[in-house]
Formats: structure tokens, C-alpha cells, sequence
């Protein structure tokens, strides 16, 4: 087997945690096929655990320490280089050296960078280069830009801008391109049309024996709860909106007709903002859980109420394997294979949202049919499949007409 250099932003491991559930599977995926030198970034210590549970996968691994506080100063240069504050956030002469030593040796002839971030360690010489971009991020930051009060709206929108500069340089310069979904697909294709003929998708997966409403969970909530369900890492600006919005402009709705509902935040590393909520009546903000599956188990319904979304949203896809109902904004909707009003409901308002929740909790019951969409759709090895012969094809500019887009 060739060697493989893989490079990404955040460790992928464990496997079924937020952002890393589509780095693992791919990266479990390569590893078949061929030797992965895998190079990653650890901003959590508590993921240094994780080192020896990529063994299998790897035949060598690079881990670097990646502290948020410094890599947010390091960021500001962007300000001076006239650049995306996300380049000189990850930036790392340490990491570059030791892709750019793996291609001199001839250990690696072909990289995966996952993320746009990580495509400016990828050495120019191997022959064979695909970026993962995952989702179009300049596109969310100048989502947020709105949100937000000067200065920090300049500067999201400046993010905005920048980062599709950079994401239009790397999708030219890469041999191929790939996206969460066709609709990012889609989107990126239009923004970089001299290089639309290397841009495709291939979509997440769920391992949904893992997910699986048969087996035996505890039960999270108390005697009498009716929980209310959001899951996803709590530091993330769009989940910190969506839940905020959520507790503080439905909720109170939902209480006043179902009293025994309960809205409960299951994620990491929740911010302030996220951590008050509890304050409110009837949420509890629980902080990391070791598995988020007897949360979705015993919900009576999950919501997904994003109004700031790219690509695919784990959380969804993962309640529906459960076959627990799912009230989900139109944000949170995009992308899905699923059909609106048969496999999970489509709020378009508050009180939409209000009331689609007040009708899950008053008739309980699973959806099967959403289950049915996942095992149909979501195949992790379906989907993968689809990228082998990018890492194959002899020619310099594959073809993607094996991902769907």
C-alpha cells in the first residue's frame, strides 16, 4: 500500500463525537487502503487520551498542541497579511516540516487535508492531493457577520470574504474538491467555476447499529419529564444561538400547554451564554456526557433549531437512527435525504416550532419510517466508496461523477 498523508484540524477520535465523526470514517476508510501518516492538531486535553486508539489506523501519527487563547492572538496577523484569520490560527512550522519531510522521503506520494485550514500544509510535490473543505465556511461567517455588534461584525465579515478567497485558490489548486452535500457542492461550484469540474460531495454516514433504538439505554430524565433534546458541541457559535433562541423565544410557549417538558443541552464545553440557560425553568444544560444516546433514547422529541447552518447536521441524522421525532428549522433541514413532514417535522417560525414540539410531546411515539431514511441514505461505506477512485485515477484531474452533487 502507498503512503498517505492525512492531514486535519482537530484529532479524529473518538468516533462518534461532533466534528470528528466524518474525519474518523474517513480516515478508518483510507487506512484499508492505504499506509496513513496522520497529522492533526489536539485542542482539548482530554483528547491526548485518544493517541493510542489511532494506532490501527496509522502508520505514524503527529500531534500537535494547539492552545484556542494563543491561536486566537496568533489569528490577528490575518489583520496584517491581509489573509483569513483561520490560516494563522492553525499555523504550525512543525507541522509543515514534517508533511514536507514524509514527501521529500517518498513515505506519502498522496494527502487528504481535511478542512480548507489544513490544505496550506499539504506539500505541492505529491501527486495525487484532495481536499475534504467538508463545508463552505466563508459562507457561515458571513452568516454570523449579521449577528453580531461592531467590531466583531467587521470582522466576521471580513472572515467571510477572505476565507472564500482562500477556499477559491485551494479548490483550484487541489486535484479534487469535496463537500458534506451536493447543495455545498453546489454552491462552492458557482463560486469557482474554473474549477467546477473537480468540486463533488459525498455525505455523511451514521453507524446506525450504534444509533440503534433496539438497544437497552438508561433512562437520563426523571419520573414524569417529557425531554425536549439538543445535542452538539456547546462552544460552537450556531448551537449556542439555536439553543439560546430555542430556551429563551419557544420554550416558555412549550411549558405553558405541556408543564412536564423539559429542554435539556447535551454537549461539551458549554459557554456562559449556554451555561445561564439553566437558570430558566424546566432546562438543564448537562455539560460532556460519556454517550449522548440515552438522551436521544428517552427524549420525547430532539430539536435542531439552527438559524446559522453549512452541510449536514450530525444531530439530526443521528436522532433519526434512534427513530426519536425531530423538529428541525429550515436551516437544519438542508442537505437532508429525508422527506419534511413524514420523516422529521419543518418548523418555518417560533410559534411553528412551538407548536410542532407541543404535538410531539402530547402523542409519544417513535418514527420508524426516519430510521428506514437513515438506513437507506446513510451508509457509511455506500458513501465512502465514492472517493476511492479520486486516490486511484491516474489522470491529473479526476472526474467526480461518483459523488453525488
Amino acid at each position: 500500500m502507498e503512503g498517505l498523508l492525512f492531514l486535519a484540524h482537530r484529532i479524529p477520535f473518538p468516533p462518534n463525537k461532533g466534528d470528528k465523526i466524518r474525519s474518523f470514517h474517513l480516515l478508518r476508510h483510507l487506512a484499508a487502503r492505504h499506509q496513513i501518516h496522520l497529522g492533526a492538531f489536539v485542542d482539548d486535553p482530554a483528547d491526548w487520551q485518544h493517541r493510542d486508539a489511532l494506532a490501527p489506523f496509522c502508520k505514524s501519527v503527529k500531534l500537535i498542541p494547539l492552545h484556542p487563547l494563543r491561536a486566537r492572538l496568533a489569528s490577528l496577523a490575518g489583520l496584517l497579511t491581509g489573509e483569513a484569520l483561520t490560516l494563522p490560527y492553525y499555523r504550525n512550522r512543525e507541522l509543515r516540516q514534517w508533511a514536507d519531510d514524509l514527501a521529500r522521503s517518498g513515505a506519502v506520494t498522496r494527502g487528504l487535508a481535511f478542512s480548507s485550514a489544513m490544505a496550506q500544509f499539504m506539500p505541492a510535490t505529491l501527486s495525487r492531493r484532495v481536499l475534504d473543505m467538508v463545508d463552505v465556511d466563508s459562507d457561515k461567517w458571513t452568516q454570523y457577520a449579521p449577528t453580531q455588534r461592531r467590531p466583531l461584525a467587521w470582522v466576521y465579515a471580513r472572515e467571510g470574504r477572505k476565507l472564500a478567497e482562500w477556499e477559491a485558490r485551494v479548490a483550484q489548486d487541489f486535484d479534487a474538491t469535496l463537500l458534506v452535500s451536493p447543495a455545498e457542492a453546489a454552491l462552492l461550484r458557482q463560486r469557482v467555476p474554473a474549477a467546477r469540474h473537480k468540486i463533488g460531495a459525498f455525505e455523511n454516514g451514521v453507524d446506525a447499529d450504534y444509533f440503534s433504538p433496539a438497544r437497552v439505554y438508561p433512562d437520563p430524565y426523571g419520573p414524569g419529564v417529557l425531554g425536549v433534546v439538543f445535542t452538539g458541541a456547546m462552544d460552537y457559535w450556531p448551537n449556542i444561538d439555536a439553543v439560546t433562541w430555542f430556551a429563551e423565544r419557544i420554550f416558555p410557549a412549550i411549558r405553558d400547554v405541556v408543564p412536564a417538558a423539559q429542554f435539556t443541552i447535551v454537549g461539551s464545553r458549554p459557554s456562559e451564554a449556554v451555561a445561564a440557560l439553566a437558570r430558566q425553568p424546566g432546562v438543564v444544560v448537562t455539560g460532556s456526557v460519556p454517550d449522548v444516546r440515552p438522551y436521544l433514547a428517552h427524549a420525547a422529541c430532539a430539536v435542531a433549531p439552527l438559524r446559522i447552518a453549512r452541510g449536514i447536521q450530525n444531530k439530526v441524522l443521528e436522532a433519526m437512527a434512534m427513530a426519536r421525532p425531530v423538529v428541525v428549522s429550515a436551516q437544519a433541514a438542508e442537505g437532508i435525504r429525508a422527506e419534511a413532514g413524514r420523516d422529521f417535522d419543518l418548523a418555518k417560525s417560533e410559534a411553528g416550532f412551538a407548536q410542532a414540539v407541543v404535538a410531539r410531546l402530547q402523542t409519544v411515539a417513535p418514527v420508524a419510517h426516519a430510521r428506514e431514511c437513515i438506513l437507506a441514505h446513510y451508509d457509511w461505506a455506500r458513501n465512502l466508496a465514492a472517493i476511492d477512485p479520486l486516490f486511484e485515477t491516474p489522470t491529473a484531474s479526476p472526474i467526480l461523477e461518483t459523488c453525488p452533487a
